[in-house]
Parts: structure tokens; sequence; C-alpha cells
């Protein structure tokens, strides 16, 4: 299985400005048509799955490094930019309001492409449970606000999500691929970047909670009288609180949460889920759910869940807010063009195709060096060099 997890980033406020998104949507439109032009489509979703190179891409793009609005403007731009018609990839949700309309925004998609109803159907699937696994599954304080869901035509997809911790001024990306993922449940997320881990996360997402989701499973199957039962039936010895038997640090790692939706667990027993993706898609179950399971899994049966949070940059044309300078705009310009250039003679043939795109690697700027880490803003002593594209 490839490595999972999750990119931490601050909650920044404020808008990008007008002049900037304009621009990040032709050179996000520029490279999109190389990378389609050269690799297909399904190269462009292989790597948004990849949270380094979306990282790279949004300092590309002049993007903050380490924003939330990383996530939110990147995809949004990308939305604004991928034609399902000229790139054969179509991008449904966004950001608040947005994302509770993927549905819709996935139907259409599939219309445009001549999806089978099926296929659609499994689509709106894989959107609302990966929305579900790291709301419920992955208890990491942070809340999903954020959820895009990028389909090409071949019928493969990338889910990138993002969730926020208020309390901490941060905020958690998540990335999912259709074309790692082997199971929805079981370390599902295509990549990992992230330069802090928690205690005390609740991660069923773990293979090493395999036997406590199988156990979950089934004692959600035996519905509310089930549940009850079990909890009514702990002896819980010497022990103060279940906080001292879980052995966990954090005031609520090993609490149970003080309210169960009970009629869920009934709509559980009725609807005889046949695995725990299915359980989760019950309408009403949500983290108290899941984690109650999870801790009379372990208290009683003795299969504990993982409690170990899953948890892993490059400018070329400076940064919103001047990080590391601000950006240059006559370079970003001229990128633009170099990029617009090279997909105009890439369409001249095979043998120009390749001639343009080996001038484009030599020409595009790609790293960025500085000379002392005390930088300030108008004493900025960084040098540019032109490398290929890797």
């Amino acid at each position: 299985m490839p490595r999972t997890g999750v990119m931490d980033l601050p909650l920044h406020g404020g808008a990008a400005p007008g002049w900037l998104v304009g621009r990040m949507k032709k050179l996000a439109r520029a490279i999109s048509d190389v990378l389609i032009s050269e690799y297909g489509h399904d190269e462009l979703l292989s790597r948004l799955a990849n949270p380094y190179w979306f990282q790279a891409l949004s300092c590309v793009l002049a993007f903050d490094w380490h924003s939330s609005g990383t996530t939110t403007v990147v995809c949004g731009v990308l939305k604004s930019v991928l034609d399902p018609g000229d790139h054969g990839v179509g991008v449904a949700g966004g950001k608040g309001a947005r994302s509770r309309r993927a549905p819709l925004d996935i139907g259409r998609i599939g219309e445009y492409f001549s999806f089978t109803s099926s296929r659609t159907e499994s689509l709106t699937r894989a959107s609302r449970l990966s929305a579900k696994v790291d709301t419920s599954m992955v208890q990491d304080g942070y809340d999903i606000y954020h959820h895009a869901m990028f389909v090409s035509e071949s019928g493969n997809w990338v889910v990138i999500q993002q969730g926020l911790n208020a309390g901490a001024g941060k905020a958690r990306r998540y990335h999912w691929s259709s074309q790692q993922l082997e199971v929805f449940v079981e370390e599902p997320h295509s990549g990992i970047a992230c330069d802090a881990r928690h205690e005390g996360v609740l991660n069923l997402t773990s293979r090493h909670s395999s036997s406590c989701r199988d156990r979950s499973l089934e004692i959600a199957a035996g519905g509310s009288d089930r549940l009850r039962e079990e909890v009514a039936g702990v002896r819980w010895g010497p022990q103060r609180s279940l906080l001292e038997w879980s052995g966990q640090t954090l005031p609520t790692a090993g609490a149970l949460p003080p309210r169960v939706n009970w009629k869920a667990m009934d709509r559980i027993y009725d609807f005889e889920p046949r695995n725990y993706g299915d359980m989760l898609l019950v309408r009403g179950v949500g983290p108290s759910i899941v984690r109650a399971l999870s801790l009379i899994s372990d208290l009683v049966y003795g299969e504990p869940p993982s409690w170990r949070d899953p948890v892993k940059y490059s400018y070329c044309l400076g940064g919103k807010d001047g990080v590391p300078y601000p950006v240059d705009r006559e370079s970003y310009d001229e990128s633009i063009e170099i990029l617009r250039n090279a997909v105009g003679d890439a369409k001249l043939g095979d043998r120009e195709r390749m001639g343009a795109l080996r001038r484009l690697g030599k020409l595009v700027p790609g790293e960025i060096r500085y000379s002392r880490p005390g930088w300030d803003r108008g004493e900025v002593d960084a040098r540019r060099t032109l490398n290929p594209i890797p």
C-alpha cells in the first residue's frame, strides 16, 4: 500500500486578489494543457493525488505554500479552467456549500462523458464515502469543509478535501485516488505531507484497526439493544475512568461520546450492511457511533483501534503574501506565454511536439534557491535557475 496521510496548513482569512487569480487561471490551464497533451488526463489526476505535487503546483501558481487557501483556491482555479471537452476531466464540489453540490456535479459530468448510471452512482458513492471516512473514521479534530472530486473520461477519480481545526488555527488536507485505492476503509489516502502529528487520534483506517472494524460491524448489526447490553455489561474494575483504561494522554482520547444516535443504530440493524463502508453510509451514522463501537470493541472484546495519527514543498514565481518574495508579474506572464506557445507547437505533430516539450523543459523557471534564510520583504536575495521539468 502507498503511504497515507494528510497536510497540515494554518488557517488564513481574506481572499486572493483578482489580478493574481486571473493569472493563476491562465497558468493553471497552460500547465494542464501541457500535461494532458504529453501524458493524458489520468496522469493529471495521478499528480493531483500527490500532496507534494499539489503543494508545488500551488507555489508555481504563486499562492501561499502554507495557507489553508492553498487547497480551496487552487481547486477552485482548476475547476474553472478544466473543461471536460478539452481536457477529458471534470471537477465536482468545492468549498462550503459547493461541496454539497458534488452529487449534482458528478451527475452532469457523467452525462457529458456518457457514463452508465451504475458508473455515475459508483462515483457518487465514492464521493460520499471519502467524506464519511475523513469525518468519522479519522477523528483528528478537523471538520471537513472542502470537498472536490476530479473525474476523468476513463472513469478514474481523485478527491481532495480539507478540514479545519479552529482551536488550533490549522487546516488539514486529505488526498484520495481511485488508481491507488484498494479498500475505502483501510489506509485509503494516496499521500501524506504534514509537519505535526497529534496524539490520541482515533484512526480506524489503519490496518491495525482491521479487527476492531470487524467487531464494530458485528456489534452494530445487533442494533441499539445489542450496544446497550454491551455497555451495561462492562466490568469496570478498579480504574476510575475509561481514559485511564485507554492509556491515552489527551483528556478526551478514550472517552465514550456523551450521546449515541440510537435510531441510527436501529437503521443499521434494518439495513444489514455487508461491510464497514456500507455501515458508514447509513443515515445518521457519524463520529459518535463510530467512536462508541470502536471503544466497546476494545473494552469488551479486546479488539482495539489504532490511536496513531495518519500523517510528511517549491517556488518559482513568488507568493501572494510576499513569501519568499512578492510575485514577479512579468515572469509570471512570460511563463504563461511560453506554455501557450509550447502547446501550440505540440499540435503541429509528433516530431514538432517532442521538440516543443524539450524546449519547454529548458525554458520554464524551476527551482528557487536562497542565499540566506533571514530574508526581508524588499531585501530578497534569491536566485532563479532554469531546470528541466521533472
